[in-house]
């Protein structure tokens, strides 16, 4: 198994909690602001959720990627977020388990999209 690809999926994921929470206390939205607390107080969980049932079954991730791209634009971000875990997807285990994790992560990308394009 290749670790490299679940270790950039999985920091993709764990970058999302800290660009979303930055967004957050940047916005002068309300609604953005509800709708991206949301979101990375959630992203985290999934990506924690996906990392330990991966290494359950793969062993440890110990190479995850270095660079960190901060994003300050919430609507493209999370939307090129969301081609980002489609595109990749086929790149990670086909396991059940670990597939309906990214299912829940592609729902959640999904309804914060929603939140920012039609109730801000």
């Amino acid at each position: 198994m290749n670790h490299a690809d679940a270790g950039a999926f999985a920091i993709t994921l764990f970058h999302a909690v800290t660009n979303a929470h930055i967004m957050h206390l940047q916005t002068r939205s309300y609604a953005q602001h509800k709708a991206l607390q949301k979101f990375y107080e959630q992203i985290g969980d999934y990506a924690d959720t996906f990392v330990e049932s991966y290494q359950g079954k793969y062993g440890i991730i110990d190479n995850y990627p270095d660079e960190f791209d901060l994003m300050l634009d919430p609507l493209p971000y999370l939307e090129n977020l969301r081609g980002f875990v489609q595109d990749n997807r086929e790149h990670l285990p086909k396991d059940t388990e670990l597939q309906n994790t990214v299912d829940d992560i592609l729902n959640l990308i999904d309804s914060t999209v929603y939140k920012l394009k039609f109730l801000s």
